[in-house]
């Protein structure tokens, strides 16, 4: 019992200095102040996020893991370095999840939740931050081309196909076979 209480403690400990640092708060090493190009929130509100600049990449994951922890047949996911993304609002209202060792902690790779209405916002990897393009408030209300999916990944996973003349790959980008559109050809 004992260990299971000091783990819980060491791994509360390391969620709250993971929010020493980008995503969290802006690097010590920025010399500028951050620029919000692109600002959102959660579902209630209570987490705002924005981001510096446009995605390096935007994908689509149909793997079974993003298909089950979405409850959707894929995750669309718009990558940003760490530095360009911030939580402007909301620090305490956010939820880990490790998909790996199904625990609710900051390990990386990461999901983050509102705590407070549940919904996703994004995934932090080790080196990227994933941003779900759906949390972000598009001026006049039109998602930017820079938002659009670059590709399809574990498309061999799907639930339909999608016919969006957009690079199909059967596991990661760039590193499996391309896949047809459709089942039949």
């Amino acid at each position: 019992m004992f260990s299971s209480v000091k783990q819980a403690s060491s791994d509360q400990n390391a969620d709250e200095e993971s929010k020493t640092r980008p995503p969290y708060t802006v690097s010590p090493e920025a010399r500028e102040p951050f620029q919000r190009k692109y600002t959102g929130a959660c579902y209630c509100g209570n987490v705002e996020i924005a981001a510096s600049g446009d995605p390096v990449d935007v994908r689509v994951c149909h793997c079974h893991s993003c298909q089950r922890t979405h409850g959707a047949s894929y995750q669309w996911s718009a990558f940003f370095k760490k530095d360009q993304v911030l939580f402007t609002k909301g620090l305490d209202s956010l939820e880990f999840y490790n998909t790996e060792t199904r625990t609710p902690h900051h390990k990386l790779p990461v999901k983050i939740l509102c705590k407070d209405c549940h919904a996703p916002v994004g995934d932090e990897g080790r080196n990227m931050m994933l941003v779900f393009p759906t949390v972000f408030d598009w001026k006049d209300g039109k998602m930017p081309d820079s938002f659009k999916p670059r590709c399809h990944m574990f498309y061999g996973d799907r639930t339909f196909d999608i016919q969006d003349g957009v690079p199909k790959f059967e596991g990661m980008k760039d590193d499996s076979e391309m896949l047809p559109e459709c089942a039949d050809g």
